[in-house]
């Protein structure tokens, strides 16, 4: 791991962070995280219940996601009616 800080943006405000650090945010706070970084999102023991997003540009699951440890996205499922709505990653299969 390096040493080397970097920045994240929580609400705006530029923070630098070494690797591995941690952010701990307030209710309604945000953060702002580059492409390509690295993160897990978790709520505290013993603070109560969090609901917890993350957005992108374009969910595109087989170029948006990176994973530190590979991990299965979506298990196989066996389709049994055609789709009403694609995702970005269904579009080779169904066009």
């Amino acid at each position: 791991m390096s040493d080397e800080a970097f920045t994240v943006k929580t609400d705006g405000v530029v923070r630098k962070l070494l690797p591995g650090g941690r952010i701990v945010l307030t209710p309604g706070e945000s953060i702002c995280l580059e492409q390509g970084m690295y993160h897990r999102f978790y709520g505290e023991a013993g603070k109560g219940k969090v609901l917890v997003g993350e957005v992108s540009a374009v969910n595109d699951d087989n170029t948006d996601n990176r994973f530190y440890n590979p991990v299965g996205r979506f298990p196989q499922i066996e389709e049994d009616v055609a789709p009403l709505h694609l995702l970005a990653s269904d579009y080779p299969k169904y066009m």
